[in-house]
């Protein structure tokens, strides 16, 4: 399987019609793509608002961000099940606007989501602040459920990207990037002498508005499943997840799974690169166990010499990756766990809410409790005083003068378990 990735590379935005790709400029037809997302009768209000990094503005509350995307191969949009039909992805051509993002905001339930700062001391914790915005601000209709609010707003933000891509697409790409591997038994053929490697990746699969979507199917109810490591790089997973923002892995983080990218850099030297799983975690105890037998199954089967574990969220989480470590290191199988840790705001409480002794080998890419002030911004893109309902913030964060006194736990991929982050350790 064969996946091109044609980039351009966005470098500025603004409004201005008709939409398109000048010069590095990324121009947003506001009325056009406003007029596109309000053929759904679900959202009472609607907005775009961009942001660039180093603009002294803060976007809160967010949803989901996506990086804008179409297939140049086939011409039939992006995401299947969504904006594009339900086929396989991960061979063709991509075309990618790298460097631009779509960030989806608005209240959905509670203590959910969380904030952008593209400037000062926060920005440096999440890789949105890097990235050239186009923020869909959304209210629903009165009444309207929130699970409906919820699927409304992920489908528009993956409505959005795709418009924007299919706008751009004969722009000249940048850089090409090639994803290219045969089937297991191709690959074992040609590589008989090297380790192999399965990467598990965890998900957020609770209900409750915690859900992950691969090829638009709620994974709750799925067991473990085999894909081919292209087709999470091209959008055969989408985030349709409301929890905690420090490490929810959103629609952009799947599609530049840095875990997937490590391991094909060095598949074929030094490994051989199996898949992945992208598996469930359960909120029984009898769901847990079942996954991580299915997925040490899925690992013997292959001939796992050794896995990968990738977490979302924590607390009861933490038992499904203890069990994945437990199952898989009894098997003979030497097991990594990726996560970050809920360690109080000292740093001094146990990381994880489970341990075993099989857990010998861990990845920390932070702790989520621990405490950041950042200045106010001249910008707010959304409200503020969200920050109150926010999982890391509190009533008292938000100061008389804008500043905000908070947990890493409330700013989009700041301990993001994939380790698409700046900061963590290893357990070794």
């Amino acid at each position: 399987m064969r996946l091109e990735l044609h980039k351009a590379k966005v470098k500025a935005l603004a409004f201005g019609g008709p939409t398109r790709l000048e010069s590095g400029t990324l121009y947003v037809d506001k009325e056009a793509a406003l007029n596109l997302l309000r053929q759904d009768s679900r959202f009472a209000s609607l907005d775009l608002e961009l942001a660039s990094p180093g603009d002294s503005t803060r976007i809160i509350p967010v949803k989901d961000a996506i990086e804008p995307r179409v297939k140049l191969s086939d011409g039939k949009g992006y995401f299947p099940g969504y904006v594009a039909p339900m086929e396989r992805v991960g061979s063709g051509s991509t075309f990618v606007l790298d460097g631009a993002c779509v960030i989806t905001c608005g209240p959905i339930v509670a203590f959910q989501e969380g904030f952008i700062d593209m400037s000062g001391p926060g920005a440096a914790y999440t890789p949105f602040s890097e990235t050239y915005n186009v923020c869909l601000v959304a209210r629903p209709v009165d009444g309207l459920d929130p699970h409906a609010y919820e699927a409304a707003l992920r489908e528009a933000g993956l409505k959005l990207a795709v418009y924007l891509a299919e706008c751009c697409k004969d722009s000249k790409a940048d850089e090409l990037v090639v994803y290219e591997k045969g089937s297991v038994v191709e690959e074992a053929k040609k590589y008989p002498d090297l380790p192999k490697v399965l990467y598990v990746m965890m998900s957020i699969t609770q209900g409750l508005l915690h859900d992950t979507y691969v090829y638009a199917a709620d994974l709750k109810p799925s067991l473990p499943t085999l894909l081919h490591p292209n087709e999470t790089l091209d959008g055969a997973l989408v985030s349709g997840n409301c929890v905690s923002a420090c490490d929810k892995n959103t629609t952009y983080h799947h599609l530049n799974n840095p875990v997937v990218r490590s391991l094909y850099a060095r598949h074929g030297k030094d490994l051989n690169f199996l898949g992945m799983v992208p598996t469930i975690e359960s909120t029984v105890l009898e769901g847990k166990l079942r996954t991580a037998m299915m997925n040490t199954a899925l690992a013997v089967d292959l001939g796992a010499d050794a896995v990968i574990v990738s977490e979302e969220g924590y607390g009861n989480p933490d038992t499904d990756l203890c069990l994945n470590a437990k199952y898989m290191e009894s098997r003979g199988i030497v097991t990594v766990l990726i996560s970050d840790e809920a360690a109080g705001t000292d740093g001094a409480s146990q990381g994880l809410a489970d341990a075993t002794p099989e857990l010998v080998s861990f990845i920390s890419t932070g702790n989520g409790n621990e405490m950041i002030e950042v200045p106010a911004m001249k910008k707010v893109i959304g409200e503020a005083a969200a920050i109150a309902v926010l999982s890391g913030g509190a009533a008292e964060s938000l100061r008389p003068d804008g500043s905000m006194y908070v947990e890493l736990q409330s700013i989009i991929g700041s301990t993001c378990e994939l380790g698409f982050s700046r900061i963590g350790c290893d357990w070794v």
